[in-house]
């Protein structure tokens, strides 16, 4: 196998964890591990066989290198003139995979930012981006707070991240176990929440939520961070923004606890095979059924077309989420799939 084919197998494997023990402490929160670490609530919570991991990291493997799959997801121009105005609009831009330019009350705010060519740990390790960024690095308005939901390079990309905080300055949102890697990398403008814990910055408040994923960027620190998602409350706007995360019950008690909220970002893509998928990603009918349990107003369909991470069609994610709409009932025009670039007022 040629270097970099063994390289990218490496990676894959790094981050095909293993799900953590079940032990539960008093006074301690269920979610976190005695001794270190955190783990997923549902009792029906899984990971796969190593045999059916490994098989699935050689074969995307050798799929990346053979027959690498082209897509150029729909996208609009946009020079960011309208977003840098004082004040900022009242806005959600997609800049692709799980990076929204979300803009509410004079604040401009960055979810998972990833603008590199790959998510990986170099610039020839990892899914290779199929469409350029919706919107230039250079072409941002002044960002105020990055959220992070979890440290997987396709959420959290070093690169980025750095070029953000020198440019930019932000507050940096993440999830607890996550402050210490961003000091670590010279960004000390950073603050770390558990699940329920919040933060207001300017008059916005910031929940991180829980999220039913797994962490790990090396061997060595598997669940060692804590995986999350965000609500971003305004005075007059609530967004919910999942992250990566499998269908669970933690929908409906977000809605419970901090909605109702206009717009959900939900990931419709990443979720073939199901032996691989099922318990950290929805499909596009879970994402639509997790909309419906946390009552928003409007699903924004995302994480699909941006980066090869799964075998589904990559074209497939939204034509599930808009049949799902039809089939039950629902309005289309709740449905967003914004195209590449898109900003559309909320």
């Amino acid at each position: 196998m040629r270097p970099r084919a063994a390289a990218l197998v490496l990676f894959l494997v790094i981050v095909a964890c293993a799900s953590a023990g079940t032990q539960v402490v008093a006074g301690l929160p269920a979610h976190h591990v005695p001794g270190g670490g955190f783990r997923n609530l549902s009792p029906a919570f899984g990971r796969p066989s190593a045999w059916t991991r490994w098989s699935f990291i050689g074969r995307r493997a050798w799929q990346s290198l053979t027959a690498p799959r082209a897509f150029a997801a729909p996208r609009v121009a946009n020079d960011g003139a309208a977003l840098r105005t004082a004040p900022p609009p009242t806005a959600i831009t997609w800049i692709g995979h799980a990076s929204l330019l979300v803009q509410v009350d004079g604040l401009s705010i960055l979810t998972d930012p990833q603008w590199s060519d790959r998510a990986g740990p170099t610039s020839f390790i990892g899914a290779r981006r199929l469409s350029p960024p919706g919107l230039a690095f250079e072409q941002l308005p002044r960002i105020d707070v990055v959220v992070i939901s979890h440290d997987h390079y396709d959420h959290l990309d070093l690169r980025t991240v750095k070029r953000l905080a020198s440019t930019h300055d932000p507050l940096f949102l993440v999830p607890l176990g996550l402050a210490a890697w961003f000091r670590d990398n010279g960004m000390p403008h950073v603050e770390e929440l558990d699940w329920w814990q919040e933060r207001e910055h300017r008059g916005v408040r910031f929940v991180c939520v829980p999220a039913q994923h797994f962490s790990q960027r090396s061997l060595w620190d598997a669940s060692t961070r804590l995986w999350a998602s965000w609500v971003i409350v305004g005075r007059e706007r609530r967004l919910y923004f999942g992250g990566d995360t499998g269908y669970f019950d933690g929908f409906a008690e977000a809605g419970r606890r901090l909605g109702p909220f206009d717009v959900a970002a939900l990931a419709i893509g990443a979720y073939s095979p199901a032996s691989i998928m099922k318990w950290v990603h929805t499909t596009p009918e879970e994402a639509v059924q997790a909309f419906l349990d946390m009552g928003a107003r409007t699903m924004l369909g995302m994480h699909w077309g941006t980066f090869d991470l799964a075998d589904e069609p990559l074209d497939e994610p939204p034509v599930r989420m808009r049949a799902d709409f039809e089939r039950r009932g629902l309005d289309p025009a709740r449905a967003w799939i914004p195209k590449l670039g898109e900003t559309r007022a909320w």
